[in-house]
This record gives C-alpha cells, structure tokens and sequence, in this order.
C-alpha cells in the first residue's frame, strides 16, 4: 500500500489482545496506518495475535499488572491508564484510539486527567458490540460505561444498528460515527483453495463447514454443534471449529454426545485464517448478537456464503438469499435446512459464492474505510472537516 498523502499521526490504539473481532479489527486497522506512514503504537497486556513482531511503524507497549494480595482481581484499567500517561510524555500521541468502552475508554480518560493539557491526546472510543449491549448495560457499569463515552472526543461503531442501539441505551447526545468493519480481499481470497490444504479437514466428496469465534456463551457455538448435527444426518460433511474460549470444551463433549465428534476437527487459535476459511463450503455463525460480524465477512471475502442469525449488524453484512441465509436465533433446523439447500445446489452455492466474494471486495474494501478513519482523526483533532466518505453520523 503506498502512504497516504495526509499529514503523519502519532496514533495509540488499546484493545484486546485475545481472539474477537474487536482485536482483529484494531490490529488489522493499526497495520493498515502504518502502511501509510503513521507510527501506531499498541498497548494491551499481550501482543495482539494479528500484530507481527517489528512491523514497520508499529510499536508494542505491554501493560504489565502486579498481582498484590490486597486486590481479588488485578487493577488492568488503572495500570494501562499508567502505561498510557508514560508512553505519552515521552512520545506525545495526537490520537488515543480505544477499542471496546469498557475497560479501554475508562483507561483513555484517565490518562487524559494525568497530563498537562499540551500533552492529551484527542480520545476516540469505538464501539464492537458487546460493549454495550452486555457488558455496558449491566448494573455494574452503565454509569461508568455512559461516562466514558461522553467524556470520549470522539465515537465510532461499526454498524447501524449498534449506533442506534448505542444512542438509544445510553442517551449521551452524542454523535456516533458508524464507520464499517472492512476486510483484505487479496488476503482472504478464494485463490488459497486447494486439494492438498482441503484434504487435512475433509475427504473427497465431503462437504466442509466451518465456524470461528471467541467461544463464548453470545456466539452460541453448541448450536453449531447442533445444526452440523442434523445436516450430518443427510450429507456427507465435516466441521472445522476455529478458536477457543469458555464454551470450547462444553461444544467437545456435545460433539462426543451426539455421536459427530469424529466428524468435528477443533482447531483451536489458528494463525493463518485465510488458508483455513478459503477451504470451506459454508461458513456457520448463529450468535445470539453480532453488532457486525467480522468472521462472516472474512469468509464472504474467501468466496464461502454464510448461514447465520438475523441478529443485530449481520443483515448488514450478509445478504439474505444472496450471499447466505439469515435464519432466527436458536433455530437450527432451518439454519441446517438452508445449509443443505445450498450444499445440495451445485449451480446456487456457485452464484452465492460469487455474490458474496463480490460485496465483501466492492462494499467492505480497507482502502475506503481506512481513509474514513484518517478523516475522522483529522476532524477531532481540528485539523480537516470531514469528507463525505463511507462513514456517517447516526
């Protein structure tokens, strides 16, 4: 990619480290900025599994919390605001971009409070999902989830229907800047598709399914289980499980219970997702909420139509009847239902196929998004107005 014209930032980026989409999309936007020249320095308590080692314009700071007696749980929030402060008197930041609210925006304002005003960063908090739909609304931090955003300079999700929710939840006044998540079709292409890579998961004449997430309860990985169950009845199939999480285990003894387990590859982290997704037929993803759903894009983009829920941002990702199906949450048997509708058309799986790697690449391509993103640090630090691009204010 070359380097973007605009001028060159000094940008923080907080989020997860661990396997979720609001990680991977922090890691891939960071790396997508310095490509264009911007140094993007990473704090999180762990490398982030989409962040090389001594990439250029890139720099990790680990937030190390000391485990003291006195405290049941370590204080992460008060130790990445420390982090934050020192990282930014020595190299002062023009943008602290957080990803998810809650710890990360909490952290962002603190920092802010710990410095003289010449040394604060502008602070823009993106919203994932889960942030606010379970963790923000919780009793124990709706308060402080509400003061965090008003308090951020900026805001941003990554859907409509997450901005709506968000303005409508937590009445901050607010603007919320929708800005999509955005994938590498060059990275995630169906050229990676081959025999020799597909005959680690699937014998010939075998269909090949797959899901990937972070296992938790909100993804509802048992009725994965489920729906590869009652396909199973009727088409020779396999399933590649990718991640871990809480519900990993519960899904292998599902698995082992339903008599499918010799059928269920899990894979656990994989490094390179692109050669794993690319191989699939159909990509599964019935969660209980997904404010986007960054894995069911990855997948178009490799050419795999997606059967998923009808949930919270997927109707804007994947087009029912074109590039998948959306089904209700917890319905399995239609979710297996359509799923053998499509296997069991050669010339339909062909064409949504198609449809799916062609919106992936047309509507969700980095190059205009990660422009968006420039333009939005520009307007909050006072420097440009923004530019009608694909971003937009709820």
């Amino acid at each position: 990619m070359e380097e973007s014209s605009r001028r060159k930032l000094n940008l923080g980026i907080v989020c997860h480290p661990a396997y979720g989409g609001s990680g991977v999309v922090a890691s891939e936007l960071g790396l997508e900025l310095a490509a264009r020249g911007h140094h993007v320095h990473f704090f999180s308590h762990s490398l982030p599994f989409r962040v090389p080692d001594a990439h250029p314009n890139t720099f990790f700071h680990e937030v190390e919390v000391t485990s003291y007696p006195l405290f049941k749980y370590p204080p992460y929030t008060l130790a990445l605001a420390t982090k934050l402060a020192e990282v930014c008197r020595k190299q002062p930041l023009d943008v602290l971009h957080v990803h998810y609210a809650i710890p990360h925006a909490v952290a962002a304002w603190l920092c802010t409070q710990m410095l003289p005003p010449e040394q604060r960063p502008a602070t823009i908090t993106t919203l994932h999902g889960t942030d606010i739909t379970l963790v923000g609304l919780d009793n124990s931090f709706f308060e402080i989830t509400r003061f965090s955003l008003d308090r951020s300079d900026g805001i941003t999700a990554v859907s409509d229907q997450l901005a709506g929710e968000t303005l409508r939840c937590f009445s901050t006044g607010r603007p919320v800047k929708i800005i999509p998540n955005f994938v590498d079709s060059d990275k995630f292409t169906p050229e990676l598709r081959s025999q020799s890579r597909r005959s680690a998961f699937a014998r010939q004449g075998e269909f090949l399914l797959g899901h990937l997430s972070n296992f938790r309860p909100v993804k509802r990985v048992l009725d994965v289980i489920r729906t590869f169950h009652i396909l199973h009845r009727d088409l020779p199939a396999r399933l590649v499980m990718i991640g871990e999480g809480v519900d990993l285990e519960p899904a292998r003894n599902l698995a082992a219970e339903l008599g499918i387990l010799e059928h269920v590859t899990f894979l656990g982290p994989v490094d390179r997702v692109p050669e794993v997704l690319s191989q699939l037929d159909l990509f599964l993803l019935p969660s209980e909420y997904e404010s986007f759903g960054l894995a069911a894009l990855e997948a178009m983009a490799c050419g795999v139509p997606v059967v998923a829920s009808s949930t919270g941002g997927l109707p804007e990702v994947v087009e029912d009847g074109k590039c998948g199906y959306l089904c209700e949450v917890g319905d399995v048997r239609t979710m297996a239902e359509r799923a053998a509708e499509l296997l069991g058309d050669k010339q339909k799986i062909t064409r949504f196929s198609a449809a799916a790697r062609e919106r992936a690449r047309n509507e969700f391509e980095p190059s205009r998004i990660v422009d968006t993103y420039e333009d939005f640090y520009l307007q909050i630090i006072g420097e440009t107005s923004e530019s009608g691009s694909p971003g937009s204010d709820d």
